[in-house]
């Protein structure tokens, strides 16, 4: 096999593969008392890449490889890999590419909802890595805004890059035959969701006892103490509710229109917003940034709630099975999860952006409904726990299974395509990178010499 139909084919098998997110991959550094031997290895301009950084990563892929041998030089890969992020963030400075602040918070706290859900509550997470929410957040900010400012780069760089049928069909006849891979049993998933909803005892509850906290405040008492003995957001609440600064729509809007309304020391009513209900105490302004403190209650749902979300999904199950409506509009107008409601409600693989899902990959809880399933039977509406682990219900279609095949262009067109997009994005880098890597300063340290980190075009 020729140099180019290789790397052709790892670039399909990379593409189709598919793993959980990682630790490293959330962008979370590793508990304590497991800590890499570290050290700078290479500097690109005001960028560095650490020692620690490739071994992680090597780390991941020995772990992946599960005992198959590895490319001799793969670490180097690795490395030249780090080196073209840290160029184009280098570049990023020069060519004043940045995200907003509003985008790296909100990715901040998706990635920690998910992983202390992953981990079992925020409290555990805290106990895992020895430090509260807001510092594992101050820790991870740094990093995410690294990365959204490398897709950003990344996008200005291959954004226009598309491929032809042409191209797709001249890119899989550069395999060899014997070398195609073999795609074990894939289905497509649809899913309706609904979350509960929050009961009116429970609303009630929740804003007589923020009520009651204020009038103790107004008469003297002190709102910090009251935020650490009763805010269920465990990020502020250590610190007596304090939030930090933030700038005008970086924090939701009902919060952010309750505080503009506040002078210094002043309290708001209680406020609901997607989180719960909040007490919210102003501190200061300091030019277009603003300071506040608050209590967050966030009431708990009962079975009476979820039961109102099975009766939803109940008439939209019967409307769907008689044809009133299709399962891509009852998704699109009901569901509340939306990467896949804006999918006609079908579940996405994440390795390519297509539909068809390997059923041997599948969540273990979907892979159990649907195990038996037939092919267009949509199930009674069941429990489920929502990514950021709030309660809901929801109903799954099976709309296809396709058998075991090796790969062609006929059943597998999409995963073709996104793999000759991606082998033409990699050469629309490299050649960026060749056309850029003058423009920086760049050192190596002499033990990663023999990877000639400038060479990544030449391949």
């Amino acid at each position: 096999m020729n140099r180019a139909v290789a790397s052709a084919l790892l670039t399909l098998l990379l593409l189709l593969g598919f793993a959980p997110a990682s630790q490293a991959q959330l962008g979370i550094s590793r508990p304590k008392g497991q800590q890499l031997l570290d050290g700078i290895i290479v500097k690109v301009d005001n960028q560095i890449v650490l020692r620690s950084e490739v071994e992680l990563i090597y780390a991941q892929e020995v772990a992946r490889a599960d005992g198959k041998p590895l490319p001799p030089d793969l670490k180097c890969k690795i490395l030249q890999s780090l080196v073209l992020n840290k160029l184009m963030l280098a570049r990023a400075d020069v060519d004043s590419v940045t995200v907003e602040d509003k985008q790296v918070n909100g990715e901040v706290d998706r990635r920690m909802a998910y992983f202390a859900q992953q981990i079992g509550s925020e409290k555990r997470l805290e106990e895992q890595y020895g430090k509260s929410i807001k510092a594992l957040k101050d820790d991870l900010r740094p990093q995410i805004k690294d990365q959204l400012t490398q897709q950003k780069m990344q996008e200005t760089i291959t954004g226009k890059v598309a491929v032809t049928p042409r191209e797709v069909a001249q890119y899989f006849t550069r395999i060899p035959k014997d070398s195609l891979p073999y795609f074990s049993t894939e289905v497509e998933v649809g899913q309706i969701v609904i979350p509960a909803q929050v009961n009116d005892k429970a609303k009630q509850a929740a804003i007589a006892k923020l009520n009651d906290i204020r009038a103790q405040v107004l008469a003297g008492g002190d709102f910090a103490t009251f935020a650490k003995a009763n805010s269920e957001d465990p990020g502020s609440a250590k610190e007596g509710g304090y939030l930090g600064f933030f700038k005008r729509g970086e924090l939701v809007p009902e919060y952010e229109a309750a505080s503009m309304k506040l002078e210094p020391g002043q309290m708001s009513p209680v406020v609901q917003s997607q989180f719960g209900f909040h007490l919210i105490q102003f501190i200061e302004r300091k030019g277009n940034t603003y300071s506040t403190r608050h209590i967050l209650l966030k009431p708990e749902t009962g079975s009476a709630d979820v039961s109102a979300s099975a009766r939803l999904l109940t008439k939209l199950r019967r409307q769907i099975l008689s044809d009133s409506t299709t399962f891509a509009k009852a998704a699109k107008d009901n569901s509340t999860d939306k990467p896949s409601s804006t999918n006609g409600g079908l579940l996405a693989n994440r390795a390519d952006g297509g539909s068809r899902l390997p059923l041997d990959k599948l969540d273990p809880a979907i892979f159990f409904t649907i195990d038996t399933m037939k092919v267009g039977h949509i199930t009674p509406p069941m429990a489920y726990r929502t990514d950021d682990g709030k309660d809901a219900m929801r109903i799954l279609w099976l709309k296809s299974n396709t058998p075991p095949h090796q790969a062609n262009l006929q059943d597998d067109y999409q995963k073709i395509a996104a793999a000759a997009l991606n082998e033409k994005k990699t050469k629309a880098l490299d050649e960026w990178f060749a056309k850029n890597r003058g423009t920086v300063y760049l050192e190596v340290e002499p033990e990663y010499a023999q990877c000639k980190v400038l060479d990544v075009a030449e391949k």
